[in-house]
This record gives structure tokens, C-alpha cells and sequence, in this order.
């Protein structure tokens, strides 16, 4: 095990440096910064030009990139043009998101596994043909459609949430966004373990494990569940970074200050610093997660095993 996490920490270097690089070349063609830091008047050539060599625009993208990783591995991501350390935007967005993302994987776990054991346990019958039209309609609504409609229904009509977050976000204000945010991988986790637990239900050790007069309980929890939980494990891994980055509409709709927050502001106003900081973080949570999801893999099925 130990040889196989330095093996795969070692594979992440590789990935991490090409993540990096295509996000920096890609923020750097989106057009010339300085150009909007003078508000709606451009900016005279020579404050551009001392904009630039401040901010190390005047060189080239390569050297800019090196400077930049060299700055990353001590742990400073630049400093944003309003004057303000990218790291103190980090500090502030970022445990707002892990917040709201915490409420979504909780969702997904909760709700989505259960629905899909109980629909992959009763295939076929009118509670599933209901669960799987429900699902069919949250993935077909987009995510903003949803998250509209719960904040005039729920906060403006009947007034039972806060339209809009509070600035310090507190987690019982995030559960409705949480649920916005979760609900298309919500219904993907129903659906993913309702196929799973309709498989395996089939399967020779299941069938065995009844045979030998093991209660129904620990037949789908012990042998039935764990077995089938492999593939939706391997999503709600690859979600976590998913969710993290995407939940730019979400943290609009209810005004919630997180790194969607951010990287809209920085987009906006085409703050490179900014954005590429937050997306280097978040590929760091992507790598991370991936690797967490392939050690549970052997938590889950005791056949599998790293060398």
C-alpha cells in the first residue's frame, strides 16, 4: 500500500504541472488585464506600462509561469490587482465552499444511496418507476432553473429560508444550496446505485449468502451494498472537486461569497492572478480526491489489493 500511494503521489506531479500550465495559457488569452484596471478610460501607456511590470506582465508567458510555480511552492499566490493577497480571498471563499460542499455530498450520500437501494431492490415496481422519473426531471431542469424557483418559493413566498445567504454563511442557511447544488449528482447517485444493487442482486454471492440463512439486513448491507458501492464512490470522489468549481451559479443565485464567488469576479474583471490561484487549488482537491477514492476501493472490496 505504502509503495502504491508514493507511486501515485509521484504520478501527480506530472498532471498537477500540466493542469497548471494549461489553466495559466488559457487565462492569459483572455484578453489584456490592464486594460480594465483603468475603469471605463484607457489606460495612458505609461501607467499601462508600470501596471505591467508590477503585476509581471511585460514578460513572457513562460517565464510568467515559472515565476508563478516558484511562488506557489512557498505558498504565494500572487496578489490580485486590487492590492490584496490571493491567499486572504482563499481564506475566506474557500471554507464557505468546503461548507456548502459538505451539505452537498451529505445529500448525495443520504438521499441518493437510499433511493437507489430501495429502487434497486424493488426494480420494476411503481416506487421506482416513480424515483426514476423524478431523477429523469432533476437532470433534465438546469441547475439555476431549480435553484430560482426553491428561493422565490421558499424565501420570498412562504418565508421559510433566507433568500440570501448571510455573509458568514452559517451551515443551516447552506442546506437549500447545498440541495440546489447536489441536485444533479443527487439524482446520478440514485441512479448509478439503483443499477449497481439491481446487478450484483443477481450475483452468485448474494444468492449464497441467502442460502445460508443470513439475515435480508445483513445480506445488503454486508455483502450486497459494499460490493455495489464501488462505482458511486469512484463519482461522488470525482464530484467533490466537481462541485467545488461548479457551484458558480449556485453561490449567485443565493448571494453566497465562496470560490464560485471569486472566480466570477476574477473572470469579470479579467483578474488572472485570482483565478489562476483558486483553479490551482482546486486541481490540487481533484488529485486528492482521486487518490483518497482508489485507497477506498480496498476498504470496500477486501479482493482488491495494492502492491
Amino acid at each position: 500500500m505504502g509503495r502504491y500511494v508514493i507511486r501515485r503521489l509521484l504520478q501527480m506531479v506530472p498532471v498537477f504541472i500540466g493542469a497548471t500550465l494549461l489553466i495559466f495559457l488559457m487565462v492569459n488569452v483572455m484578453g489584456d488585464p490592464v486594460a480594465g484596471l483603468c475603469g471605463d478610460r484607457e489606460c495612458d501607456p505609461a501607467t499601462a506600462a508600470q501596471l505591467r511590470r508590477d503585476f509581471g506582465l511585460d514578460q513572457p508567458v513562460w517565464r510568467q509561469y515559472l515565476t508563478y510555480m516558484g511562488n506557489v511552492f512557498t505558498g504565494d499566490f500572487g496578489t490580485a490587482f486590487n492590492g490584496q493577497p490571493v491567499t486572504e480571498l482563499m481564506g475566506t471563499a474557500f471554507p464557505v465552499t468546503v461548507r456548502l460542499t459538505v451539505v452537498a455530498i451529505v445529500a448525495e450520500i443520504v438521499i441518493g444511496i437510499t433511493l437507489g437501494v430501495i429502487t434497486g431492490l424493488r426494480r420494476g415496481r411503481p416506487v421506482d418507476t416513480a424515483v426514476l422519473v423524478l431523477t429523469l426531471v432533476v437532470i433534465s431542469v438546469p441547475t439555476f432553473v431549480t435553484g430560482l424557483l426553491l428561493q422565490l418559493l421558499l424565501g420570498v413566498k412562504w418565508e421559510w429560508i433566507r433568500p440570501s445567504v448571510s455573509s458568514y454563511a452559517p451551515l443551516d442557511e447552506l442546506i437549500v444550496p447545498g440541495l440546489v447544488l447536489a441536485s444533479v449528482s443527487l439524482a446520478y447517485v440514485t441512479r448509478l446505485t439503483r443499477t449497481s444493487i439491481a446487478e450484483n442482486r443477481r450475483a452468485d454471492y448474494v444468492r449464497t449468502a441467502i442460502a445460508k440463512g443470513l439475515p435480508r439486513r445483513r445480506v445488503v448491507t454486508r455483502h450486497l451494498l459494499r460490493n455495489s458501492l464501488i462505482p458511486v464512490v469512484t463519482f461522488i470522489g470525482t464530484d467533490v472537486g466537481a462541485l467545488m468549481g461548479g457551484a458558480i451559479v449556485t453561490e449567485r443565485i443565493f448571494n453566497i461569497h465562496g470560490v464560485g464567488y471569486q472566480l466570477y469576479q476574477g473572470i469579470l474583471r479579467q483578474n488572472t492572478q485570482t483565478v489562476v490561484g483558486f483553479v490551482t487549488v482546486l486541481v490540487l482537491v481533484f488529485l486528492v480526491a482521486n487518490l483518497l477514492v482508489d485507497l477506498l476501493y480496498a476498504v470496500l472490496d477486501p479482493r482488491i489489493r495494492y502492491a
